[in-house]
């Protein structure tokens, strides 16, 4: 058995330490069955820190390239500090893939790469705690191999593949890599219960915000024909998308691309290329070229992206200073509750189950305030053209130039609170306004009159008693 242990004193930032052994160098691209390699867990926590070893490298013609490492770094969860160990691969700087993408290994002490006898390919922590496997023991699985793809596998002694890191996709699509219909990527921003996906329907490619049961679309890619998606496939020449064996659409890319990325940081769909002349990657293709299409583009529910491209929060109750919060978890009913409309604005998520399909697609834009009003859990709701959405939370909506025209936002808000500058009770506000000012002109005309009455009368009697 091929035992290597490495240990790490602690140092700021980031530590990489290249394993570079005489039977087992670098620009070799697979690992034999018996290996294992230990990389030490700082005993003191330090924000930011990263330690890693890598494993094997894939030479190729083209940099950057592929290599495989087991990674040790600082990690918050819950607001407790911990150190997470992973399997990556990372193309240059860029990670690529990782084995805790959905569940982070949280260990001390030591972070235990190994690939066992019987083939299995496990992560380990102290007290031969496991936290990852590959689940392929006794499957006959002799090395781990690194491909020129950026494909991790695990192989026989015929070289058919028993797992590949392939099937189980992250946040990034590599050059060569598919995605078979009904699968998806997905990204999770940091410190935050909402996470990002890109799914492959039958009939399309979709974007989705999704908060815990709910997910809200913010961009989708129909092809011009209409055929069933079977799989997608990254290519020199961009996203190719195939019915059968039979590519009929793709998604072009200007130059030839090495991944394609979900943005964790703005759930953006990037394909990237490598600019030699740069020295880095650039994106090529971007599905969403305005921030303020973004879901997340203001990072506070309840704000506003503006046209200039900034955020702008909802004002309250005539305080310019005071934002609106919401703070109306479980607030229902007529009686408790009121709709109020956002003017120029919509929304840039559409909730997937909306109240537009079925019985409900002529539904008004009363009944559809209605609904948001008798469910305790929506906070608002978008009324267009018969289409009725609700939300589970109030992000994504940005302000139109002209107007939202036909569309109406509305947020649920406690009875009597005042939105400033928008919606019911503003509009109220001013109707009662021009109500009271008409009725006090008329009083003011009614009085004025009766007056001049009143002395026309007593003078014309006057003169009719000094002539009589």
């Amino acid at each position: 058995m091929k035992i290597i242990s490495v240990f790490i004193t602690l140092l700021p930032l980031v530590i990489i330490l290249n394993l570079i052994m005489a039977d087992q160098a670098l620009s070799e691209s697979y690992i034999q069955i018996g290996y294992e390699v230990t990389l030490a867990v700082p005993t003191v926590y330090t924000k930011g820190f990263v330690g890693r070893a890598f494993l094997t490298e894939v030479q190729q013609a083209a940099a950057p390239h592929f290599r495989a490492a087991i990674t040790v770094e600082a990690a918050v969860e819950e607001e407790n500090n911990y150190y997470s160990c992973s399997l990556d691969i990372l193309l240059g700087d860029v990670r690529v893939w990782t084995s805790g993408h959905l569940s982070r290994f949280y260990t001390t002490g030591k972070c235990v790469l190994e690939l066992t006898q019987y083939g299995d390919l496990r992560l380990k922590g102290q007290n031969e705690r496991v936290g990852w496997r590959s689940g392929t023991s006794g499957q006959g699985v002799k090395r781990l191999n690194l491909l020129r793809t950026g494909n991790l596998v695990l192989v026989d002694a015929l070289n058919l593949i028993k797992w590949q890191s392939f099937n189980f996709p992250t946040d990034i699509m590599l050059w060569g890599q598919r995605l078979s219909s009904q699968t998806r990527l997905t990204s999770f921003p940091v410190n935050s219960t909402l996470f990002y996906s890109m799914e492959i329907q039958y009939d399309k490619i979709a974007l989705y915000l999704n908060y815990g049961k709910w997910k809200y679309s913010y961009w989708e890619y129909q092809p011009s024909i209409k055929k069933n998606i079977t799989f997608m496939q990254l290519t020199s020449t961009g996203l190719e998308i195939f019915n059968g064996k039979n590519k009929f659409d793709s998604i072009k890319s200007n130059d030839p691309p090495r991944f394609l990325s979900l943005e964790k940081s703005t759930g953006n769909l990037n394909i990237y290329h490598y600019s030699e002349d740069k020295g880095k990657f650039e994106a090529t293709y971007q599905a969403l070229n305005l921030s303020c299409d973004l879901p997340l583009s203001c990072n506070k529910p309840y704000w506003i992206c503006t046209l200039s491209g900034e955020c702008s929060c909802i004002r309250v109750n005539a305080h310019r200073s005071d934002c609106f919060e919401g703070n109306i978890e479980g607030l229902c009913g007529k009686k408790n509750a009121e709709m109020v409309e956002l003017r120029g604005v919509i929304s840039v998520i559409k909730s997937v189950s909306s109240y537009g399909s079925g019985n409900y697609n002529n539904v008004g834009k009363k009944e559809c305030g209605e609904l948001c009003l008798d469910d305790c859990t929506c906070v608002a709701a978008e009324f267009d053209f018969g289409e009725c959405n609700l939300y589970k939370m109030v992000r994504g909506i940005k302000q139109v130039e002209g107007g939202s025209g036909d569309i109406k936002y509305m947020i649920k808000v406690a009875k009597g609170t005042i939105i400033e500058g928008y919606g019911s009770n503003y509009g109220l506000k001013r109707w009662v306004i021009i109500v009271v000012g008409v009725v006090d002109v008329f009083v003011i005309i009614l009085v004025l009159g009766g007056l001049g009455y009143y002395f026309v009368i007593w003078k014309r009697r006057k003169d009719s008693l000094v002539n009589d």
